[in-house]
């Protein structure tokens, strides 16, 4: 079923359940296979699995270095699901805004927090090339959350 590469990730998680209803229920996912240990999610077109442990790795006090998301390529897109967890009650450690305005690398972006602590950004670029371009540019990331 797969027409061209597929992203694939696993992550820790110290609920099933609650990982199952913040994904599928809050994110809209599909889920796919499941055993008692883990929990694979058909991530907006890119497989992710979601493994138990029964220690969790140390929460991160900011967002860097460690989160995952998607880029999408429409405002619209990016948008909507930004309603859609707000609307699911999903928890967000940064509200939707706008990094660097005005700069080739303006982009839409928030992040949520799962209920294993792993975080989620998601973000649209203003300006397409600036997604694997603008590479004369120093700007990866900001100081608001380190």
């Amino acid at each position: 079923m797969l027409n061209a590469p597929c992203f694939h990730l696993a992550f820790p998680v110290t609920d099933l359940e609650a990982t199952r209803r913040f994904y599928v229920d809050g994110l809209g996912c599909t889920p796919g296979r499941t055993s008692e240990r883990a929990l694979i999610l058909n991530f907006f077109g890119h497989q992710l699995v979601a493994h138990l442990v029964y220690e969790p790795p140390p929460p991160q006090t900011g967002i860097y270095p460690r989160h995952f998301g998607m880029v999408f390529p429409t405002e619209t897109a990016w948008a909507e699901v930004a309603a859609r967890a707000k609307a699911q009650g999903l928890r967000f450690r940064h509200p939707p805004r706008v990094r660097f305005p005005g700069e080739p690398t303006e982009h839409r972006t928030f992040f949520l927090e799962d209920p294993s602590g792993n975080l989620l950004e998601f973000k649209h670029y203003t300006n397409p090339e600036a997604v694997f371009g603008c590479a004369e540019l120093p700007e990866v990331g900001d100081d608001t959350d380190r």
